[in-house]
């Protein structure tokens, strides 16, 4: 799996969110403080998300082949090593309703045939 550095592109999101501020209260010079608190919020939400994002898929065990069997995670019903079944998109909403695609290997377990997204 391709990943790239965690953080990367942050700080401009951040910079989104200030410059979308900043643009969003000049079209709205007469919004109430709870038009600001929702407008920002929703830009905040985004740039959690992506944060989100970018954070789990920074795991170690993001990449299930890419690790040893002794490196893999257990099943949580019999503690047998999982084995990689492919890659699989998963989306996750935050807590502010946020969507969160996360594209990572679907686990399995020989023994007992119990499945796992994501693996930790």
């Amino acid at each position: 799996m391709d990943r790239k550095p965690l953080g990367e592109h942050w700080e401009s999101g951040w910079q989104e969110v200030v410059t979308g501020m900043r643009d969003w209260r000049a079209a709205h010079p007469r919004a109430t403080f709870g038009e600001i608190e929702a407008a920002l919020d929703a830009r905040l939400q985004r740039l959690r998300a992506q944060m989100l994002a970018d954070t789990a898929l920074a795991s170690a065990t993001a990449d299930l082949t890419a690790l040893a069997p002794s490196e893999r995670p257990r099943c949580p019903t019999c503690s047998e090593v999982l084995t990689a079944r492919g890659q699989q998109t998963r989306t996750l909403l935050t807590h502010g309703g946020e969507p969160v695609p996360l594209r990572r290997h679907y686990a399995a377990c020989p023994a007992c045939g119990a499945g796992v997204f994501p693996p930790r």
